[in-house]
């Protein structure tokens, strides 16, 4: 059941960031100038770029933030979360 899990926090955000971009191109165009952000925060930062596409094209001013920390948060969450657990498994 965990890997099922860790499957789908890998897969889901960079599968949902594809099929809306496949649907809403224009969105995309319209938040960023060139293609190297949108492929960088593909790979690394997934949650954070469907929250600032989400967010971007009418500017990102009060709550707004908000929504890009918390996707920041569980970005660097999904990340460290493998290391912190299995932090007991090596001993010095």
């Amino acid at each position: 059941m965990c890997c099922v899990i860790s499957l789908l926090l890998l897969i889901g955000p960079r599968a949902a960031a594809f099929v809306w971009w496949l649907v809403d191109s224009a969105r995309w165009q319209a938040t960023f100038d060139n293609a190297i952000v949108p492929i960088l925060g593909f790979l690394f930062l997934p949650w954070t770029l469907l929250a600032y596409v989400a967010v971007a094209p009418g500017g990102v001013d009060g709550l707004d933030w908000l929504w890009i920390v918390i996707a920041f948060l569980i970005d660097m969450g999904s990340l460290s979360g493998g290391a912190y657990s299995n932090r007991g498994r090596f001993r010095r």
